[in-house]
């Protein structure tokens, strides 16, 4: 394993490498009490735009379910009368300045997650590190956007919110240190932030802060052509993979969840566990593979046009809803959506 795959897998105990990683965890909360410090005396402004802000994130690293919740939050808004934008710092993407994302925009360059997003919910994205500048070229480019949703958004506080939801999953808060010895980008509380939703990414929860439990399931799949087209996935397409040799690859943070998901349709895989975020150039599995299937967020890797040789690539849809209570939580933490006019 790489030292990062040794890392996370150290974060639910406090065995040799835990103790070895402490002086940088030490050094990792000096800085956060220092820029806690600058914010509580004005050094580090906030700043605040014209429109609602919802931030989704988590206190632990290593894919606790964000970009599934961000969808989540987008498909409620919408259905309680707002027209929400995406901001999203898009982690891994070669350069670091503005850029809103289209259907066109390589992977590559606006990050896999912040194109999966716009895919899958239509809604305009605009990546950047300056996430303030961002969320301002994102209200430039559409009048009609009239609250933003910040893709992992919950430590950068330079960008003023009115809500955050934080997603938590079965590790709960791991062994309760901070990075790098263990899963925390920022120390526990004894309560919830203001303002906050806690939302469980597990069948149960799994810290004191209260909060729902999401459900979360596959709801199908389709051929890379298919899912590229914009079509539905289905349950039937899923089962019709039943009893053939098939190459399960997933280049996620925690790829046992999903690889657990396709045994619970009783699929029968093969394994490949790739790094988060990972490149699929060139393609990670052998020639002649007769059938692979995919995650989203790998899929977006491979747009029309990628050559894939004889392989048949199918890509398995995850649903993940928010629990009614949830909903209703964060909904009261908004304004009312303005009143839409005809002109």
């Amino acid at each position: 394993m790489s030292l990062r795959q040794r890392l996370q897998a150290s974060w639910g105990s406090l065995g040799p490498l835990t103790l070895a990683m402490l002086p940088l965890s030490l050094l990792f909360r000096l800085v956060l009490t220092l820029r806690r410090a600058c914010a509580s005396v004005g050094l580090l402004p906030v700043e605040h735009l014209p429109v609602p802000v919802v931030v989704v994130g988590n206190l632990i690293a290593g894919g606790a379910g964000k970009t599934p919740a961000v969808m989540a939050v987008v498909a409620l808004l919408r259905r309680h009368g707002w027209t929400p934008g995406v901001v999203s710092r898009g982690y891994g993407r070669s350069g670091s300045g503005l850029l809103a994302v289209t259907r066109d925009t390589p992977a590559l360059k606006c990050g896999d997650e912040p194109l999966l997003l716009h895919l899958r919910t239509g809604a305009p994205v605009q990546v950047g590190r300056n996430r303030v500048a961002a969320a301002r070229a994102l209200l430039q480019r559409h009048f009609d956007v009239n609250i933003v949703v910040g893709d992992d958004g919950l430590q950068h506080t330079r960008l003023a919110r009115d809500a955050a939801l934080i997603v938590f999953d079965e590790r709960g808060v791991g062994n309760g240190l901070l990075l790098p010895a263990g899963p925390l980008r920022e120390p526990v509380a004894r309560q919830a932030p203001p303002r906050s939703v806690v939302v469980y990414n597990a069948p149960f929860a799994t810290t004191p802060w209260p909060g729902g439990v999401a459900r979360r399931s596959l709801v199908g799949a389709t051929s890379l052509a298919a899912w590229w087209s914009g079509k539905e996935p289905r349950l039937e397409t899923l089962a019709s993979l039943a009893g053939r040799p098939l190459l399960a690859a997933a280049g996620i943070a925690r790829p046992g969840r999903f690889f657990a998901m396709l045994r619970e349709h009783e699929l029968q895989i093969d394994e490949l566990a790739l790094p988060d975020h990972a490149d699929f150039t060139p393609l990670p599995w052998p020639p002649g593979t007769p059938d692979v299937i995919l995650t989203e967020k790998d899929a977006v890797k491979l747009p029309p046009g990628t050559p894939i040789g004889a392989t048949q690539v199918w890509v398995a849809t995850l649903d993940f809803r928010l629990d009614p209570a949830s909903e209703a939580a964060l909904l009261r933490l908004l304004p009312s959506p303005p009143v839409q006019t005809k002109e």
